[in-house]
């Protein structure tokens, strides 16, 4: 049985991208009548996607009792000696990927249902969610850099459509228009490390980069400098696609696209494909320190930064895509560090919270839109919200829930991940393990906010003055504005109230339906359990998945190396910080002990450079937007005086010389004489004078 499912593991990918293709056409030649079919075409791409889950979960089970890596591979492309073959590769951490990406997005595409309800985009939706699932695992099982590059350009395609699914609103046309620039900024410097590193080995297969690039430099080869030139180049593609610094400015503004793709990119697509892909890439950047010192900085850097920004946000979606941002650091610092298994480890266990967040977000979103008339700034903004857990207790609990996974609070799974890259960053560089630390405080603080302000305390919903405020300030003007209803983040269909009497403009938000709130609960369990695969003296996952070259019997032996001792003093301090982080929250949100506007003031410099993102978007619309465009403007000049003036200059000597010459061509033989005679005459004098 093994063998026969290894040999149509291919399938796993292929299946969502016949769903998707199939429901594709029919929208395309028949586009009425498969809208009419909504929930049937839902119940048919969700079915394919389980199928791929299930045989998912059937190779992670064999992973687990030991078969080997497969791979199935067919050559390509051959010109001479150079040989490109495609295929796909089964080993624990591609199995591990399938099982997260396939069980995150089955769950994603059943909220869909209860969230787009009233969308009547819900079949287009449908489709785009299956093939961006299907990009991702085709990533996943890619055996060489050359056909992971492939799916993940259809990665970022598919965000393109998910982002702007509304594209009638300028807000999200703008947002996929900036994630797809900035991600062609990260995806160049890829492919010219791909370039650069196909030119030093001869090879797009991880392994043997690693080795050739291994001895060339040591035998003097090649540079030094060079071979971390092209380290670093690849490593932009995950700097772009995973949000790190400075190119992270397109994941928080992602957050116009509908919640449920929100979640998907968050948690198991798009931000996971760049630290999957410095996984991979391990056997190369472990030879390169110069990559490796780079990739841990910019992941602690990212980490900082994320939480710094959070923690002013006000918008429920915004604060929890920052929250990817730092949460994301922390995996890439990892992956730096040399503590691979740990940050493969943090993006499982992240995936499953970060989703459930993102989710529950949705689903706070949903239950406030009919108080606040369904405009999409207000039903995000937590200053409206509060006291929600009485109307919505399963979406509270679970928030709660994730919340301290996050946090790092034991024995959620949050914990185990995020303690052991702390434990292991201390070791490799005190430094990192500062910034990391100090990091976990600020995350528990900004995170419990985000609790307190939603979901405990009395609900603001329906205060007209903070609602005139809000408006006012969106208005960017001091006296009271009435905005007209817009639709976007959270919003159904614009005549959903005609559909739905109870949702007209109701007094009191309402927990989602089952669609919705069975996800939740469903994501609530790894959220809490799956942090027990990692635990230090145990260390399941790392027995799983571990770096490429380390055997397993030296994983058993470092984990026979265990100390308590050890242990209790890191992830005392880990979540001593993060105590530390809630309690300060607490006394600020919820027991209203200690005034946040007071502080705000005092420090009022850095609540503004916090409040307005370091002002990167600034700076960046300041050099680059605007800079490309004068930049063109000159462009245009040049092209208008000098090249439009030196092709109309010709044209113009054209006309003139052509006009004159048809006077000496008359057909009249005397004429010509004449001219002749003239130009003989000529020559004569000339010569005489000379």
């Amino acid at each position: 049985m093994e063998p026969l499912l290894y040999e149509y593991a291919w399938l796993i990918p292929v299946l969502p991208l016949v769903g998707a293709t199939l429901v594709g056409v029919g929208l395309i030649s028949l586009n009425k009548f498969t809208n009419q079919l909504r929930q049937l075409n839902a119940a048919f791409i969700i079915t394919l996607l389980g199928v791929s889950m299930a045989m998912s979960f059937a190779l992670l089970w064999s992973q687990i009792q030991g078969h080997g890596s497969y791979t199935s591979t067919f050559e390509w492309a051959s010109a001479g000696n150079f040989h490109l073959t495609m295929g796909y590769i089964i080993d624990p951490l591609t199995a591990v990927m399938l099982v997260i990406v396939c069980t995150v997005a089955f769950l994603v595409m059943i909220y869909t249902d209860g969230y787009m309800a009233h969308d009547p985009g819900y079949v287009r939706f449908y489709s785009y969610l299956s093939i961006f699932s299907s990009s991702m695992l085709g990533l996943v099982i890619s055996p060489n850099l050359v056909q992971i590059y492939i799916f993940w350009e259809l990665v970022g395609m598919c965000s393109y459509l998910l982002i702007g699914f509304w594209y009638d609103r300028k807000a999200a046309a703008d947002a996929c228009q900036k994630a797809f620039v900035v991600n062609r900024v990260g995806d160049f410097g890829l492919l010219l490390g791909m370039l650069g590193l196909y030119w030093a080995t001869g090879s797009f297969e991880f392994e043997i980069m690693g080795d050739r690039l291994a001895e060339l430099v040591s035998s003097g080869a090649l540079a030094g400098g060079l071979a971390a030139l092209f380290g670093v180049l690849v490593f932009l593609g995950p700097v772009a696609k995973s949000a790190q610094f400075p190119l992270h400015v397109w994941l928080p503004d992602a957050m116009e696209g509908p919640t449920p793709i929100s979640a998907l990119i968050h948690a198991a697509t798009m931000v996971a494909a760049g630290v999957f892909l410095i996984a991979r890439m391990y056997p190369v950047f472990e030879h390169i320190p110069v990559a490796m010192d780079t990739i841990a900085w910019t992941g602690a850097f990212t980490a900082f930064l994320g939480a710094s920004i959070a923690i002013t946000q006000n918008d429920i979606k915004k604060g929890l895509a920052y929250s990817t941002v730092s949460q994301l650091g922390y995996m890439v610092m990892a992956m730096g560090c040399g503590a691979y298994s740990a940050g493969v480890f943090h993006l499982m266990t992240h995936a499953y919270f970060k989703a459930m967040l993102f989710l529950c977000s949705g689903s706070v979103i949903h239950g406030m839109e009919g108080v606040v008339g369904h405009d999409p700034v207000l039903a995000q903004d937590m200053r409206l919200m509060g006291g929600l857990r009485k109307y919505m207790p399963i979406t509270a609990f679970t928030f709660l829930v994730g919340n301290l996974a996050i946090c790092g609070i034991p024995p959620f799974a949050g914990f185990w991940s995020k303690d052991e890259i702390l434990g292991l960053a201390f070791q490799a560089n005190p430094a990192l393990w500062v910034v990391g630390w100090l990091t976990a405080g600020i995350t528990a603080f900004y995170m419990f906010r985000m609790y307190f302000l939603t979901f405990e305390g009395e609900f603001r919903g329906t205060n007209q003055t903070i609602i005139a405020q809000l408006k006012a300030a969106a208005a960017g003007v001091e006296e009271e504005v009435v905005l007209e209803p817009a639709f976007g983040p959270g919003a159904m269909d614009p005549h959903e109230l005609d559909h739905d009497e109870d949702h007209h403009h109701s007094s009191e938000p309402h927990e989602s339906p089952w669609t919705m709130t069975l996800p939740l609960l469903v994501l609530a369990v790894p959220s809490f359990l799956l942090g027990w695969l990692g635990r230090p003296w145990a260390n399941s996952f790392e027995a799983l998945v571990h770096a490429p070259g380390e055997t397993t019997a030296e994983v058993v032996e470092h984990a026979a190396h265990f100390s308590w001792t050890e242990f209790a003093i890191m992830g005392g301090n880990s979540v001593g910080i993060a105590l530390i982080g809630i309690t300060v929250a607490s006394l600020m949100y919820l027991q209203q002990k200690i005034s946040a506007g007071a502080i705000a003031q005092k420090i009022q410099p850095l609540y503004n450079l916090s409040l307005n993102k370091w002002y990167f978007d600034e700076i960046y619309d300041r050099v680059f937007v605007m800079g490309c465009r004068r930049l063109a403007r000159q462009m245009l000049e040049i092209d208008y005086r000098v090249v439009d003036g030196a092709v109309n200059f010709t044209g113009l000597v054209t006309v003139v010389t052509g006009q004159g010459l048809k006077y000496f061509e008359n057909g009249r033989a005397q004429f010509y004489a004449l001219i002749i005679f003239a130009a003989v005459l000529g020559f004569v004098v000339l010569s005489s004078i000379g």
